[in-house]
């Protein structure tokens, strides 16, 4: 019999061994799962980032109205004759 009950508690240690560390491993499951929905959002995001800075990209080396509005935005540019009113930045009423 005491053979028997050895046996049985060293199946028993066995069990709540496996299970311990089988719960560990289910929760690092769910966390790299979580961690993967993470990563594929923003690999979402950026890849539309990419794909409006691909379309910007396009725009500047081929078309010349682009070109031109970039410039004067960036270096405040004026054709002869055009004036620019510089307006104060606008307040929220307080």
């Amino acid at each position: 019999m005491t053979r028997q009950l050895l046996r049985a508690a060293a199946a028993m240690l066995f069990a709540v061994v496996v299970l311990g560390l089988g719960g560990q491993s289910l929760a690092r499951v769910w966390q790299m799962t979580r961690e993967v929905d993470r990563l594929e959002r923003e690999l979402g995001t950026l890849r539309a980032e990419t794909e409006q800075l691909a379309l910007a990209v396009t725009r500047l080396r081929s078309d010349p109205a682009t070109i031109e509005q970039r410039a004067r935005e960036a270096l405040g540019l004026v054709k002869p004759g055009e004036r620019v009113l510089k307006l104060p930045p606008a307040t929220d009423g307080r």
